[in-house]
């Protein structure tokens, strides 16, 4: 048997073997497979990022926890109350604490939510009414990222300083 002939007796891929009807289906193009790959992991991340963007009630929580921590910087330092409200105010920090989901709530209804599917940005400007005179709430300003199931402040400052009418 020569070469030529054993050649011609067997059958490679994508051609018909003797009797049947079909040829075999050839292996498709590798080029796509690493696209398909790197497409289906940028698909399942995104989809992740979107699974765990936090949202509005993540949010006031966060929120609640940031404004106790900054109205208590503000209010219980020792330029906060004036000396008459610090005698009647034994606790000032548990007092404060003790407001947090109060907090959060006006934070969130402070808020804007950008919600951009992957991430939301929420800006948030509360404060600055006057309780007394020479007593105002602190103004606080914030932009804050939702990523991942997290939340970062990404800018934020306050104004302690009551405008005058």
């Amino acid at each position: 048997m020569s070469v030529e002939s054993s050649r011609s007796e067997t059958s490679g891929p994508g051609t018909a073997s003797p009797g049947s009807s079909s040829p075999d289906p050839s292996p498709a193009p590798s080029g796509w497979r690493p696209w398909l790959g790197g497409a289906l992991l940028l698909a399942g991340l995104a989809t992740a990022l979107a699974w765990t963007n936090p949202g509005p009630a993540e949010f006031e929580s966060f929120a609640g926890e940031r404004l106790v921590e900054l109205a208590a910087d503000e209010v219980c330092g020792e330029e906060g109350l004036p000396l008459l409200l610090r005698l009647v105010v034994r606790d000032c920090h548990g007092l404060i604490r003790s407001q947090r989901r109060a907090l959060g709530a006006l934070a969130a209804q402070a808020t804007h939510r950008y919600n951009a599917g992957l991430f939301s940005l929420y800006a948030t400007e509360v404060g600055g009414q006057e309780l007394m005179p020479g007593l105002a709430v602190p103004r606080y300003h914030a932009l804050t990222l939702g990523l991942a199931g997290q939340l970062l402040v990404l800018r934020a400052d306050s104004d302690t300083r009551v405008e005058q009418k």
